[in-house]
C-alpha cells in the first residue's frame, strides 16, 4: 500500500460499463485502490460490480508504478521535449510535460474475454507543474 501513498488521489482510471446493451455508465476509481486485494469497481448507474483478477490487477499496479516514476522525474521532464517533423522538414519541439496534459492516456487490457480501454487521468502534483 506504500505506492498508494506516493500517488495520493491524483491518478484516476475509468472504463465504460461492460453491460453496454443496458447501461451507459462509466466506472471510475483511483488507480492506487487496485493494491487492495478486496477492491471492486462498481458502475455508478447499474451498480454492476467488477472484481479484478490477479493478472489485470498486476498490470494496473505496474501502471501505477510507471505513474509514480513519471512523477518522480517531473524535474527532468520539464527540460525534455519531443520533436515532431512537420511539412517542409521543419522540426517542432513540444515540451514533454505539455504532452502529458494534452494527450489522452489509455491502456487496453483484457477484462475476462473482452479487450477494454482504460482511460488514465493524472493530475499534476502541483498547480505550477504544467504552466
Amino acid at each position: 500500500m506504500e505506492q498508494a501513498n506516493t500517488l495520493g488521489a491524483k491518478a484516476q482510471i475509468d472504463f465504460k460499463c461492460l453491460d453496454s446493451g443496458n447501461c451507459d455508465g462509466v466506472v471510475k476509481f483511483n488507480l492506487a485502490e487496485v493494491c487492495d486485494p478486496e477492491f471492486q469497481a462498481v458502475c455508478p448507474k447499474c451498480h454492476r460490480a467488477y472484481q479484478l483478477d490477479e493478472t489485470l490487477r498486476n498490470k494496473l499496479v505496474r501502471m501505477m508504478k510507471l505513474v509514480a516514476a513519471i512523477r518522480e522525474a517531473e524535474d527532468i521532464l520539464g527540460d525534455s521535449s519531443v520533436a515532431v517533423t512537420v511539412a517542409g522538414a521543419k522540426e517542432v519541439k513540444i515540451p514533454y510535460v505539455l504532452l502529458l496534459t494534452r494527450l489522452n492516456t489509455l491502456i487496453t487490457l483484457e477484462f475476462g474475454d473482452r479487450k477494454v480501454d482504460f482511460h488514465l487521468r493524472i493530475e499534476p502534483s502541483s498547480p505550477d507543474t504544467f504552466r
